[in-house]
Formats: structure tokens, sequence, C-alpha cells
């Protein structure tokens, strides 16, 4: 592997990143614990290490681009989130951040539950295990396929997203004879502090039936009419990547003042209250996210305290982390292709992946972190943009970043916090073959996801 130093771009002083002056860390050899998986450290060689296995060994025999999810720690953040909300509440797994088998089985093994959104995660979940009565299924426009499928497994709950999906979850629970669980998605009115596109509590956007006018109360007047529906509870989701607990508690309050409109107008209590998922994980050392005992605290205090209020019976509070379990777990593992310096402005760092593994940075601005992680270097720091190979402008993966200036071709960095919608929403663009996911645990590694091959792509071909 080449350790010949390149021209670099700026270098030593601060540098203006995105309209703020940014510095170079301290040490680029750190990794931060707040943004990587709890078993990655550095060995004395250097190397990045997960799960007691430097990152060379697992390029060698798995290649790159790549993702490495460290299964022990995965199993630790479930159980964490199990512990803190205790008996008395449900936790359901986002499975939209990441789903495969493997992490069925560990969800299933940890004492959580699992939302899906789509027929094919179902499917993932029936397969490989989990309990119908442990899955809430989720989505705006569920076909009749899958309400039909849903219905006939018996899943736990069916969330309700529309004024005729509650006529057709009702009418198809009924010729199946049926009394499917549902909930009423509703939104709130809150915005969110997150990107436009993974906000979902104001009312212009697709989710939900909104609490303005009257629609929500409308909803539950229809649902309790239904022989087909056994309606247990009021669902609101605030958005995606939020650290502040403030939306929660205006969502919360919304929430209980119609449980007590329901209460008083149809003499019903209902017994639970979901109040979705979204909290935020730290891409970068300048964020700062809430432990889950932290959130599960903040979360029973504020709906205790209007339910007290208004007179109600506390609700069984249900949460659903996707991201913040699955998404510090992993990191994506890229060979350095090509480097091309601009002068006075930063250098361009190209990578063997690009937004086909990770779609993020170029969908919603996301923030990554960085590191080499072949090795350390003692060499001065210089401004970098992490890019893909792909034939887009915006194909970048990290948008600003320090790494040392010897950075060479064959090097290997890693960009940590990958876990949540990188495997997901990865593509085929540009005919790229989308990457494996390997389990790692107590220095031994195994694929649960294998990379794509030509003969993959060529099979769906069928011209």
């Amino acid at each position: 592997m080449s350790r010949s130093a390149h021209p670099a771009g700026p270098r030593h002083a601060d540098v203006m990143t995105e309209g703020h002056y940014t510095a170079p860390p301290a040490d680029l050899n750190a990794l931060d614990a707040k943004v990587w998986a709890r078993t990655v450290t550095r060995d004395e060689d250097g190397a990045v290490t997960v799960g007691g296995i430097e990152v060379t060994r697992l390029a060698e025999e798995f290649g790159t681009p790549a993702y490495f999810l460290d299964e022990s720690d995965f199993r630790a953040r479930c159980r964490a989130w199990a512990d803190a909300f205790g008996r008395d509440a449900d936790v359901f797994y986002a499975g939209k951040a990441f789903l495969s088998r493997a992490v069925v089985r560990w969800l299933k093994e940890e004492g959580l539950n699992l939302d899906v959104c789509s027929g094919g995660e179902l499917t993932c979940a029936l397969d490989a295990g989990m309990p119908a009565e442990r899955i809430a299924f989720h989505g705006n426009n569920k076909t009749v396929e899958e309400i039909e499928r849903a219905v006939t497994v018996g899943v736990g709950r069916i969330v309700l997203d529309s004024f005729q999906e509650i006529a057709r979850v009702a009418h198809i629970a009924q010729q199946l004879g049926k009394r499917q669980r549902v909930q009423i998605r509703v939104t709130v009115g809150v915005e969110a502090h997150t990107h436009e596109f993974i906000a979902t509590a104001h009312e212009d956007q697709k989710f939900g039936i909104a609490l303005a006018g009257g629609q929500a109360a409308e909803a539950v007047r229809r649902a309790l009419t239904l022989d087909g529906l056994e309606l247990i509870g009021i669902h609101s989701h605030i958005g995606s990547q939020i650290f502040d607990m403030a939306g929660f508690e205006v969502s919360a309050r919304r929430v209980v003042q119609l449980l007590a409109e329901v209460r008083d107008e149809h003499g019903v209590e209902l017994p639970e209250i979901d109040l979705g998922g979204g909290l935020g994980i730290a891409y970068t050392s300048e964020d700062d996210p809430r432990e889950p005992h932290e959130i599960a605290k903040a979360l029973g205090d504020i709906v205790t305290r209007e339910c007290e209020a208004a007179g109600l019976a506390t609700p069984r509070i249900s949460v659903e982390p996707g991201r913040a379990i699955v998404g510090p777990t992993a990191f994506t593992l890229y060979e350095v292709g090509t480097i091309k310096p601009l002068e006075g402005l930063r250098t361009y760092v190209s990578v063997d992946g690009g937004m086909s593994d990770n779609i993020r940075t170029a969908l919603y601005d996301a923030e990554y972190s960085v590191v080499l992680a072949s090795r350390t270097s003692d060499a001065e720091p210089m401004l970098v943009r992490v890019v893909g190979k792909h034939c887009e402008s915006g194909d970048i993966v990290v948008k600003d970043a320090f790494l040392p200036s010897d950075l060479a071709p064959g090097d290997l960095i890693a960009v940590p916090a990958t876990g949540a919608y990188c495997r997901s929403m990865a593509s085929n663009y540009n005919h790229a073959l989308r990457p494996p996911v390997v389990a790692v645990r107590d220095g031994e590694a195994r694929v649960i996801v294998r990379r794509e091959t030509e003969e993959d792509l060529l099979r769906l071909d069928v011209g």
C-alpha cells in the first residue's frame, strides 16, 4: 500500500467550510466514541479494529466498499432500550432503518418488537421467525394484498394513515372473519427541527390524519363504529434525527387532548399511545444524543403529566427507535482511489463507493465523520471532501472533513454511523453492486447480507 504524500488543499489554519470556520481536530488518529460502535478501536499497528478484527483483514476477506456491523453493540443497544422503558411500555425497532433476517433474530432474542412499512419487510420479519403479534405495520398506502396478509397472519397492530385505509382495513378484516387491532396515525402540527424531507408532523405532508379541523377526531369516530377494527390507540411521529425533547412534549400534549376528547364523546379511554421514533444519533463530534434511559424518563414524565391534567389514566407508551439502535453500530469501509487537490479550496478524495451505498448526504445534506482506518499518520491535516465514483457532481459521502496530508491511493478510510438507512436506501445507480453487510463479534466476522454480483444485476434484466 503506497504511503507517498500528495499535494494537498488547505492545511494548518482554521478553514471556511459551508459558511463557518472549522478547525482541524487535535488528533486525526483519535476515534470519538460518540460516533463509533462500542468495540471499535485502534490496535498497536494503528489500524482500526471492530470486534477485535483489523479493517485491513476485513477488507482482504470481504472487499470494499462494505458495511461492518458490531453485533454486540447492536444487541447492547436493544437491551438498553428495552430496560429503559421496562415491561409497562413497548419498544418497536423501526425496520426501515436496516432490516435483515439476522437482525430480526437479534431483535427477537433481545426482547424487542418490530415495525415494518412494506410487504417485503413483513416477509423478512415472518421468515426470520418474528411472532406476528410483535409486529406493527406502517405505511401511507398499504396495498390490499399487504393488508390481507397482515390481517391473515395476525400482526399486533396496523397503523391507519387515511380515511380510505380505515374503511379498507375494516372491510378486509371483516371478510377474513378477524377483528384487527389498529392505531390511528395523527399529524399534530409540530415542526421538528430536522430536514424538510424527514419532518413528518406538520400538516403539509403525506403521513397521517391531521388534528386540525377535527379530522383526527372524525377518524376515531369512524374506527370505533367498524366491527372489523379494534382501536387501541393513537400514533404520532414528529420527524427524524431529533435531539430536542420539546417537540415530543407538544406532540404528547396534543395527542392526550385528543384522548380526552374521545373519552368525553365516546366514553372510551384508549389504552395506548405511540410517540414514534426519530431520536437522533451522533454523526459528528458536534452531535449530542440522549441515552435511552433519559429518553424513557422524559417521555414517561411528559405523558403522565399531561394525562393527570386531563384526568386520564396513563396509557401504555410505545416508541419506535430504528436509527438510534442500528445507526451507531456500523461503519462503511472504502478504499481510496484518486486524490485531487484544488489549490486554496480543498482536496477531493474519491473512493470505491458513493451515493449508491450512502445517498443521505446528497438527499438530506447529511453530515458524516471520516478517519484514515488502515494506519495512523503524523502528517499535517488537509481539508478534504470524500466523494464517490458515480457520474454525479452531488455524489458526496463526506462534505468537509480533515484527513492526513499523506493520504494515498490504496489507503482505507472509514465513515462511522452508517448503520441506518445506508444499506436500506442503497441502489444500483451506474449498475453499482450493493455492498455486503458483515456482522462482527468477538473476533469472528460473517456476512449477513452478501455483496451483489453482476449475475444478480443481469438476472433481473430479461430483455
